[in-house]
């Protein structure tokens, strides 16, 4: 084991890097709207029947958040009506995985 004098030192950086990832991750619904991404949800009616309690504007605002961080990918098919599709990216994923780490050791923790 390393002793603390040679262990890297922990910088204001990734505090802020880490409680800006909690933090956005914290805001509510945005766990469920990224998990339900994860199991195949791909149009908002499938979200909205996955997510027992979210509205549609909530819905909304939480793909449009998802997208902007590059979690979930948006397409529009231009067709009569339109038709909007949302697909998981690699990253939304890994911070899917990563979501699950942390409810494992919180059932964990509890117990």
């Amino acid at each position: 084991m390393a002793s603390p004098r040679t262990m890297p030192t922990i910088n204001a950086t990734d505090c802020d890097t880490t409680n800006s990832a909690l933090a956005f991750m914290h805001q509510r619904w945005m766990p469920a709207v990224l998990d339900a991404a994860s199991r195949g949800a791909r149009r908002a009616i499938e979200y909205r029947r996955m997510i027992d309690g979210i509205s549609d504007r909530m819905l909304h605002v939480r793909l449009k958040e998802l997208e902007a961080h590059k979690l979930i990918r948006r397409e529009v098919v231009p067709s009569m009506p339109v038709q909007v599709f949302y697909d998981i990216t690699d990253r939304g994923r890994s911070l899917v995985e990563a979501m699950r780490g942390v409810t494992r050791w919180a059932e964990r923790a509890d117990g």
